[in-house]
């Protein structure tokens, strides 16, 4: 009965995470990551081969995966992984758009092939097409909108593993991982859980330290928003490169030279004229239109000039 699935499902999941060794165990982090990160939000519909993965059923109708099966089933899937002798016959893939970079960062830190754009029909049965493969492991990020290469790995006996949520159609899947995969941020935690299990596993990083790559770089990133970014960081480099020159400062006009000052004024403003001078408030002595003083002096009598030749 429905009443008897939490506690059913709680009995086992204790016992699974009992039995799995230490390192494999999930820490405090982890758990913290996945609740935050929404894996065990699933919809309001649910698959009848859904049934063993589901925690409870809310007041709003949406049902709650048990984390300790999402957990417990990440491990089984990485330890497929590891046994691929070569991480190329890995093949990802991810139709939806939240997945897409989740995809292409996993097979980058696994070595593993990825398929983030739309899926070629006959990639995997049609050896005339020049992307023909023939991976031995297929991970996919939902069977319903990845159906197309779920139905051919049932053709030609390639192992699938899926990420599936509640109202996820099990066929053709061989290990489901029950979790979110209609969330950006869950998807891209899933993968970097698994990405980072498999290394470890491989020897590739310790236990003892946590991985250096953030969880960030599986996200999904709107194009618009990566775009804002980026001109945000070349403004902001723009303005540290300027030099400093303090509040309220005012940039010098194009070809002021700093180094060539004002000369001195000979008196001051407000003192007497000088010997000899004029006074500024006097009329004029002399007719603005008449002849240019010579070039001994203005005190000296002008010189008589030449008829002007027009």
């Amino acid at each position: 009965s429905c009443s008897l699935w939490p506690q059913d499902s709680f009995r086992m999941s204790a016992a699974s995470l009992a039995s799995l060794p230490a390192p494999l165990r999930p820490t405090d982090d982890d758990w913290a990551k996945m609740l935050a990160a929404h894996v065990h939000l699933g919809t309001k519909n649910l698959d009848n081969k859904m049934i063993p993965y589901i925690w409870k059923r809310r007041a709003d109708g949406l049902y709650i995966i048990n984390l300790a099966k999402t957990w417990e089933k990440l491990m089984l899937a990485a330890r497929i992984v590891v046994a691929i002798e070569n991480p190329a016959d890995v093949c990802v893939i991810s139709a939806r758009p939240y997945g897409q970079r989740a995809v292409l960062k996993f097979g980058q830190y696994t070595g593993a092939n990825y398929m983030a754009a739309r899926y070629t029909p006959g990639t995997f049965t049609n050896q005339i097409q020049k992307q023909f493969q023939e991976p031995r492991l297929l991970v996919i990020t939902d069977p319903r909108t990845d159906s197309q290469p779920l139905k051919e790995s049932a053709f030609v006996n390639i192992p699938t593993v899926a990420f599936c949520d509640t109202d996820s159609p099990l066929r053709f899947v061989d290990v489901a991982i029950p979790a979110n995969n209609k969330g950006k941020q869950s998807i891209g935690l899933l993968y970097w859980m698994l990405a980072r299990e498999v290394l470890r596993m491989r020897a590739v990083i310790s236990r003892a330290s946590p991985w250096d790559i953030m969880v960030d770089m599986f996200f999904y990133r709107d194009p618009e928003e990566a775009e804002k970014e980026a001109e945000a960081q070349e403004e902001n480099k723009a303005i540290e490169a300027a030099p400093d020159a303090g509040f309220g400062a005012v940039a010098p006009a194009p070809g002021f030279d700093a180094t060539q000052g004002m000369a001195a004024p000979a008196a001051e403003w407000s003192g007497a004229p000088a010997a000899g001078g004029e006074q500024w408030g006097a009329p004029a002595a002399e007719n603005w239109g008449g002849e240019a003083p010579a070039a001994g002096g203005w005190e000296q009598p002008a010189a008589a000039a030449a008829t002007p030749q027009f």
